[in-house]
């Protein structure tokens, strides 16, 4: 899995992250994906019987490994790095790499930190107040191949965390509308 990790989470930490044309994008089936407000987890989880998430990196960093555009959106702080690839059927579908600010890691939300093969979206999104902003997105070549991402803050509980997606050869996003 390291030259996956090599390949992947380096594309989405070099990704240029662009404002979408939202306009354009809401009418595509490209664009209900890159344009998601709700949990991810629960669109990817509709379009297969099982929905697995292998962890393949969890480390801490300060904040000087943060970029310009990560403190502007997380603030000034240490965060968790949590990579993460969610397959669908066993066919890996997204590439996930979330910042999660030590700040944010604190009362309820003390378990982001532990929650291994449960998605990310599953523990956020039960929570009543959760959402998502600041949604940009990136086309990004990967090993020759042209792949779409996107970048957005979640928030739960006032709390911030900064989820990048690169969606894989084989995700939804690229099947035919049929």
């Amino acid at each position: 899995m390291s030259e996956f990790k090599r390949l992947h989470v380096s594309a989405l930490m070099e990704a240029n992250w662009e404002a979408p044309d939202w306009q354009q994008l809401e009418t595509t089936k490209v664009g209900e994906w890159l344009l998601e407000r709700h949990s991810m987890t629960e669109r990817l989880k509709a379009c297969c019987e099982t929905l697995t998430v292998e962890v393949i990196g969890l480390h801490d960093v300060d904040k000087t490994s943060l970029s310009d555009s990560e403190r502007a959106l997380l603030g000034d702080g240490a965060c968790l790095v949590r990579e993460v690839v969610l397959s669908g059927d066993d066919c890996p579908w997204l590439c996930a790499r979330t910042l999660v600010p030590m700040s944010t890691l604190t009362e309820q939300e003390k378990d982001i930190a532990d929650l291994g093969a449960v998605p990310l979206g599953q523990r956020v999104f039960n929570q009543a107040n959760a959402r998502r902003d600041a949604i940009e997105i990136a086309s990004l070549v990967v090993d020759g191949q042209e792949l779409l991402a996107r970048r957005s803050r979640l928030w739960v509980n006032d709390k911030p965390m900064l989820v990048s997606e690169l969606f894989l050869p084989h995700a939804p996003i690229y099947q035919e509308e049929g």
